[in-house]
């Protein structure tokens, strides 16, 4: 225990600083994701869109994400992430600052959400985590979980930043001053701090040099990976997952008016979901790092069925929806994380980009299609009952096949050449 926390120590000592740009470089992957909410209303006011017609740019951006996301994961593997990252931050807040040229036109307002699917394309989930993972052993757990509070900070940042800026810009220009500020805080941290062992050029010339053969980061090949039963689980554990988790997460405060509260107050205890996902990183990350993984992921994905069982059962008072937001937000920030940390555990990091990019696309049909789920069963129902029981089902089997998961195989994170340590 104590040398491995000795080794903990010495990859934060030599690669502190980049979880922290991986995590800003994660927060703009997602900024026409966590960034478009408040830009809805205005858009759709000026257009005389419905809100379906105004978000369904984003349900394509997402589909298409998910069909490129092995192709993307072998380009990590071949080409390493730091060219795909510093290339990538610009073109995706370029093309969110170029949402802002929408005319009203639907044919138009596709094109453009092709051009942003296109841009964030180098900037997948993938190009981050397989980063911090090559650089991180010991404490990959932790690490990892600080790179994906990302998403918590895009949460938190982008929602109110763009409020701020409509109010005083309107929608277009603050689109615009949007994409520049971020463009101005991430990229120059990128540039400076983001480097992973795929990267490290004179290791890999050195290496060369000397003749050596065997792979620069262990694991195990693509289509081996690819056939086994423990990809084929944590594929449908992230479908089911998160086509559940996300679908609850976006109807929350739609599910709270059902209780009677107003949209302000429904909108407060929705934050808490946010919040409340930066500690649960940290402390999953802080578990998978001593405990068996796999089970601390069983455990984790509970929570947002009690969560669930709450809505159903709980009488609705603020302090019971409190509570399942606080269920909610601590999962929302540990789901990505489990199956990040799993992958690279099952399969090394050879092959993680493309194996993950499965995985990452198991992902994004879940979250492209689980809000529109929970929308069509409230429109049949005109009750959100039906969604949060179906969502217990998937929560639980979602569960009990992590729980499944044998011991990983220790040879496929045995790094093999030492000056890529």
């Amino acid at each position: 225990m104590s040398g491995n926390r000795d080794g903990a120590l010495d990859e934060w000592r030599r690669y502190g600083l980049l979880p922290i740009a991986a995590a800003l470089g994660y927060a703009t992957c997602v900024i026409h994701i966590y960034g478009l909410g408040v830009f809805i209303e205005p858009i759709s006011k000026e257009f005389g869109w419905t809100r379906t017609a105004t978000t369904v740019g984003l349900t394509l951006s997402t589909v298409f994400q998910a069909l490129c996301a092995i192709p993307i994961g072998m380009a990590v593997d071949r080409f390493g992430p730091r060219k795909m990252a510093i290339i990538g931050v610009v073109l995706t807040c370029a093309a969110f600052a170029n949402l802002s040229n929408a005319t009203g036109d639907m044919a138009n307002w596709y094109v453009i959400w092709i051009v942003m699917s296109l841009a964030s394309l180098p900037i997948q989930a993938t190009i981050w985590t397989s980063a911090v993972a090559s650089r991180f052993h010991a404490s990959r757990g932790i690490a990892l979980a600080v790179t994906l509070c990302g998403a918590s900070v895009a949460l938190i940042v982008f929602p109110f930043l763009g409020t701020e800026l409509i109010q005083a810009y309107g929608w277009r220009d603050a689109m615009r001053i949007e994409a520049l500020i971020w463009l101005a805080v991430a990229w120059p941290i990128v540039i400076f701090l983001f480097r992973g062992a795929q990267d490290d050029k004179k290791a890999i010339a050195a290496a060369a040099a000397e003749g050596k053969t065997a792979p620069l980061l262990p694991g195990m090949s693509l289509m081996d990976g690819l056939k086994t039963t423990i990809f084929l689980r944590l594929l449908i554990v992230a479908l089911l997952f998160t086509f559940a988790m996300i679908g609850l997460n976006v109807h929350f405060p739609l599910i709270l008016k059902g209780y009677g509260f107003t949209a302000l107050e429904a909108a407060g205890l929705a934050s808490l979901i946010g919040w409340f996902s930066i500690p649960g990183r940290i402390v999953t990350g802080f578990m998978l790092d001593r405990l068996r993984a796999s089970l601390v992921g069983a455990v984790a994905f509970l929570f947002p069925g009690i969560a669930c069982a709450i809505l159903l059962f709980g009488g609705g008072s603020g302090l019971s929806v409190a509570l399942a937001a606080a269920f909610i937000g601590f999962t929302l920030g540990a789901e990505v994380d489990v199956l990040v940390y799993l992958t690279t555990r099952y399969f090394g990091l050879r092959n993680f980009g493309g194996l993950y990019g499965g995985i990452l696309a198991a992902l994004s049909v879940g979250t492209a299609f689980g809000p529109l789920a929970a929308s069509r069963v409230f429109d049949v129902w005109t009750s959100y009952d039906p969604f949060l029981m179906s969502t217990l089902v998937m929560i639980g089997l979602s569960s009990l096949l992590l729980a499944s998961l044998p011991r990983p195989r220790a040879e496929l994170n045995e790094m093999k050449e030492p000056a890529l340590a």
